[in-house]
């Protein structure tokens, strides 16, 4: 249910697409802490994060008539535009990424979780958590190092001195489990 605490992003995003600014304000405040969070989880800076988030809100201005409801919610097409523009950024800056925390997943649905979101964006995160807690450790771990650091299959095997064919076999099964969990 949609209130004034809460608003519905679908919608916004449709009135961004029309060039409505008080719309693309409302979702920039609806939305940007928790994708700033993201973005400093992958950059490990706020600083190139603050960039990051920048250049993503630009994308979402221009690209708010691209979304498409029956592909993706719109916090999984918003964090997508985030999460692709911090992994751009690492890869033009070559940066060396550390994984400094086993528990990234869990740090990212408390910082979602933390404040009142927008409609269905609690009720994702929940169901993402649920759906992440159905996969054995090791697969989980090596998910999370692929997707938030933005890590190559061989490098997470390098990181967790796994073979690199089991990476790639628990990274592939596992998105496999994901989907069908959340039936995407």
């Amino acid at each position: 249910m949609t209130n004034a605490r809460s608003p519905d992003l679908a919608q916004l995003l449709g009135q961004c697409a029309l060039g409505n600014r008080a719309a693309f304000e409302q979702l920039y405040r609806a939305t940007s802490p928790k994708l700033f969070a993201i973005a400093v989880r992958i950059l490990n800076s706020e600083a190139l994060a603050e960039e990051c988030l920048q250049d993503a809100y630009v994308k979402i201005w221009h690209r708010a008539g691209d979304y498409r409801p029956h592909l993706a919610s719109p916090v999984t097409w918003l964090v997508t535009i985030v999460r692709n523009g911090a992994l751009d950024t690492l890869r033009r800056n070559r940066r060396q990424v550390t994984l400094q925390d086993p528990a990234h997943l869990e740090f990212l649905m408390d910082e979602w979780n933390t404040a009142p979101g927008p409609d269905g964006l609690d009720n994702d995160s929940d169901r993402l958590r649920d759906c992440l807690g159905q996969l054995g450790d090791d697969q989980r771990r090596c998910l999370e190092i692929a997707y938030f650091q933005g890590l190559s299959h061989a490098e997470v095997a390098e990181l967790t001195r796994t073979p690199l064919g089991t990476v790639k076999t628990w990274i592939r099964r596992g998105l496999e489990q994901l989907r069908k969990c959340l039936d995407v």
